[in-house]
């Protein structure tokens, strides 16, 4: 059953990036980090990243 196994390992990679992302804007949001280098990191990171530099304001 290997779709299986594939689909945890698609569901674990989703999970650790989203926490990634949420640990990077709060660090923006703090402002313990620059938001240019926020946005960079988060383009690398996933690639929704455009959207939710939009979203939070990051690209200003």
């Amino acid at each position: 059953m290997p779709s299986g196994i594939e689909r945890r390992r698609e569901i674990r990679r989703l999970r650790t990036r989203r926490k990634k992302v949420a640990k990077l804007l709060a660090r923006a949001k703090s402002g313990s980090m620059e938001k240019g280098e926020v946005a960079r990191k988060l383009r690398a990171l996933t690639p929704g990243a455009d959207v939710i530099i939009e979203r939070e304001g990051l690209n200003a």
